[in-house]
């Protein structure tokens, strides 16, 4: 019987038992991950709160009901959305002012077009709808109501919140046995070859 390679081996058994490593984690997402779409949706049914004046630091008021006033659009940007109806196009959010003298308080998306070009004809008022997530500024509001000449957006779901981890975890231990075959190969292989 010939001895392993000393390294080699060790490197091919550090990897695998990484990869094995990532796969049981991924499989333990899946229940954190189960229970917090749980969470959204329980918000979901909860009744509507005010916007609070500072985002919180945790996702705890995603998917909620909330009522807001913006007394002044600051600006308007637009980012990838989709309309009620699915289709692709360009949300646009307003940056809204909702106190005396302090920036933008509240990001609002106003509605779903085909452009990107900023909507008219909407300067601020009572929005209410559901806080979805902004990687930007944390939290927005979707409005149930469009600001004039836009569609409404998608409204925010928890049943969007994607739950990959079993696909990932099978992923990990797809990786860790293919080194370890692809190493036993090699293996094999030296062991063959005739020695110079």
């Amino acid at each position: 019987m010939t001895r392993l390679p000393f390294w080699p081996t060790l490197i091919v058994a550090a990897a695998v038992a990484v990869m094995v490593g990532l796969g049981i984690w991924q499989l333990r997402r899946i229940e954190e991950k189960e229970a917090l779409i749980a969470r959204y949706e329980a918000a979901a049914g909860l009744p509507p709160i005010a916007w609070p004046a500072v985002p919180p630091a945790d996702d705890s008021l995603l998917y909620r009901r909330a009522d807001g006033f913006c007394l002044k659009v600051v600006e308007w940007r637009a980012v990838a959305g989709q309309n009620a109806s699915g289709e692709p196009g360009w949300s646009h959010i307003a940056s809204c002012r909702t106190g005396g003298v302090e920036g933008p308080g509240m990001q609002v998306d106003m509605g779903w077009s085909k452009e990107s070009k900023a909507p008219g004809g909407w300067g601020g008022g009572p929005v209410s709808g559901v806080i979805a997530p902004d990687r930007s500024h944390i939290i927005r509001l979707v409005s149930a109501r469009p600001a004039p000449g836009l569609a409404a957006s998608a409204p925010p779901s928890p049943t969007g919140v994607p739950n990959n981890h079993l696909l990932y975890a099978i992923q990990w231990f797809f990786f860790a046995a293919a080194a370890a075959v692809i190493y036993a190969l090699a293996l094999r292989r030296r062991q063959r070859q005739p020695l110079a």
